[in-house]
Formats: C-alpha cells, structure tokens, sequence
C-alpha cells in the first residue's frame, strides 16, 4: 500500500488518465477526491470505489472552482496530501481558428485552474509535506500544427510545475510533472472516430507514433502517478517525465525498406 492513509485529490477523474489514477490511488490505499463536470459518471465512480472516494462536480474553467474543490475535500476527508492536476481541454486549433475566446479558455482550463488548484491547496499541502502531480502533454515542446492553443496551455503548465518545485522545495512539498505522449483514453478513441479512423484502429497503430505495437493506456500513467504521489519518490521534486514511447529529443522513427 504505497499511499496509504494518503488524501488525494484528483481533477478531471470522472474518465481516461484521472479515472485511472483514481482507482490505482485507492487501491494503493489511499482516499479520494473525484472530481469532475459529470454528475452520473462522477457518481458510478464513487460507487465502485466505495467510502474511500467521494465526489465533487465542478468546471475548473470557472476561476472559484479550485477553492470550491479543496473546500471539498477538507469537508470531507479533513486533510490534503496529495493533488494531481489532471482536468484539460483537449482542442484542436491552428494560428487561423484560434480567436480570443477559444485561447483564453483553454489557458483558463490547463493552466490558470493548476494554478490556483495548488495556491487554494497550498497550506494544507504545507501541513502533509504533501505531493503534486501535474498532467502535461508532449505538446508542450513545440505541439502538433493542429493544437495551438493546448500546446501553449501545455508549456505555461511545464513553466507552472519546475517554478512551484524550485520555490516550495524548502518548505518538503514536491511538484512534479509528465509530458504524456499519444494515450488511448476513451475521449481518445470516440475523438480519433470523429476525424476518420475506422473502429479499433487502436489495436494495428502507426508504428511510427507506437513502436512497442500497443498503446499506452490510462492506466500505465497511472502507476507513474503513484510513485511521484507516494513517499517512495522523497526528496525528489521539479522532474519532468516525458511518458512516451519513443525519445522525445533524437528521435528517430521507425521505417520500412
């Protein structure tokens, strides 16, 4: 049980790579706080992860959502060790489709919400010598010519996570983060259906972006979570991990022939 007795919040787990952070941190022992803008989905989580989870529905894109999710939180579990910065909006946009309010949201959302998910967290945190985890994209580098809006909320996050470590690490509340690659969440799957690919693409990838021939799931991020969320990553902070199947500086993809 590397979490045990841990509180942990987690934003954006009613689905995908927060779900499985979520389940993998009671399992591990741990309590948590879900959260997330799905009632229904929020609440059959709850229930088959039992007294140890409880929920909170709230939109990270309002800016008194973070206090609201601590609050919560607190209310209900009495203390804070753990918080992972999940919860993003994933949307495609290039320099010609991204106007003022389509860019301010998604900085709203992945970055601003991180932000003041930890400053609301911070003295309880503080109190725990508690850890956080913060769920960037490889994107973040330079992003794909499609997402430009999320690939710059992405390295705002990456700035967020190597600033808040360098300046709490004195005060033993770590931060740290992952550049997640291509993940096969379920949005994912209904997203990539959406734009063309035919039913179970994911099970014959482009070995180019899959060299191992299958897809990194939810679940594989989560056991990464845990590490950084648990003792066991003491007195490390400021890392940034890239979680992608294929070096993200030299790479050189596969090819045939």
């Amino acid at each position: 049980m590397q979490l045990a007795d841990k509180v942990i919040i987690v934003t954006g787990s009613t689905t995908g790579i927060g779900e499985a952070i979520a389940r993998r941190c009671v399992a591990e022992g741990a309590r948590v706080l879900i959260h997330g803008r799905d009632q229904a989905r929020g609440q059959q989580l709850v229930e088959d992860l039992g007294e140890a989870a409880h929920l909170h529905v709230d939109d990270v894109a309002d800016a008194d959502a973070p206090a609201r999710i601590v609050a919560a939180a607190m209310q209900h579990f009495r203390r804070i060790d753990g918080l992972v910065n999940n919860a993003a909006w994933i949307i495609r946009s290039n320099i010609e489709s991204t106007d003022v309010e389509l860019f301010d949201r998604c900085m709203a959302i992945n970055a601003r919400a991180p932000m003041l998910m930890i400053k609301a967290a911070l003295p309880h945190l503080r109190d725990s010598e508690g850890s956080i985890v913060n769920i960037g994209s490889i994107n973040a580098y330079t992003g794909e010519g499609r997402q430009l809006a999320y690939s710059m909320s992405k390295g705002a996050l990456m700035t967020l996570s190597r600033h808040m470590a360098d300046v709490l690490a004195p005060e033993r509340v770590r931060v740290n983060h992952f550049n997640v690659g291509w993940v096969l969440s379920p949005n994912e799957y209904k997203l990539k259906m959406t734009e063309g690919l035919k039913e179970n693409w994911h099970l014959d990838p482009d070995p180019s972006a899959v060299p191992s021939g299958r897809m990194t799931s939810p679940e594989d991020i989560a056991a990464h979570a845990i590490f950084w969320l648990s003792n066991a990553s003491r007195p490390i902070t400021g890392s940034v991990l890239e979680l992608e199947q294929f070096p993200i500086i030299g790479r050189l993809p596969m090819k045939e022939g």
